[in-house]
């Protein structure tokens, strides 16, 4: 396989506090520190196992955290982050990207790691990320 699971799961919450305090009291996941991440917005890494995270959005003027309804009427996922395998993975996967036209094979360095974004056949945007310490 060229992928190794899911590396990050991105939401949008009105309270990174409770949030993360939930998680790490629940779950023993590591809260990261909060960033800017854009105007009016941060991100919170939030570690939920040895390669996998929560990536916790809170946005100025936001409303999308208090909608709560009934199962399958809940919307979509902002994104979905997969992990590369490897590096070789990575490569493969940017090439099948570009070929089927899901992405123009832009690699992104968001400092420990590497990322290129794709849009699915549903339209989901989706991110494949490789950490650093299994780039060449």
């Amino acid at each position: 396989m060229l992928l190794d699971g899911v590396n990050h799961v991105a939401v949008v919450s009105h309270d990174v506090t409770r949030l993360g305090e939930f998680y790490a009291r629940v779950f023993d996941a590591e809260v990261g520190p909060t960033r800017e991440h854009g105007p009016g917005e941060t991100m919170t890494v939030i570690r939920i196992g040895p390669r996998t995270e929560l990536n916790v959005f809170v946005i100025d003027g936001n409303t999308e955290a208090s909608r709560q309804t009934p199962m399958w009427h809940r919307g979509r996922l902002d994104h979905l982050g997969l992990g590369a395998a490897s590096q070789e993975a990575f490569d493969t996967i940017r090439g099948r990207l570009v070929e089927s036209g899901a992405s123009d094979g832009t690699v992104n360095d968001f400092g420990p790691v590497l990322s290129i974004f794709f849009r699915d056949p549903d339209g989901l945007e989706g991110e494949v990320v490789l950490p650093k310490t299994d780039a060449r």
